[in-house]
């Protein structure tokens, strides 16, 4: 029997600064995961994150 969609999600954050920086210093996008309620939060989700590949905090964007 299948189980009904939860209100709990699973979603990818990714850096924003790796992505749209082609001179960084290493190969590689930081992405971490995490769970959101999709009833109460409806938009992307934006966190600061550490992320190593720019080797310090920057903003997390939810991806698809």
């Amino acid at each position: 029997m299948a189980k009904n969609k939860g209100v709990r999600i699973i979603i990818t954050l990714e850096c924003t600064e790796c992505r749209t920086n082609p001179d960084k210093r290493s190969a590689g996008v930081s992405r971490y995961t995490t769970m959101k309620n999709r009833r109460n939060t409806t938009s992307r989700l934006e966190l600061k994150k550490f992320c190593p590949h720019c080797n310090k905090h920057t903003v997390h964007r939810e991806i698809k």
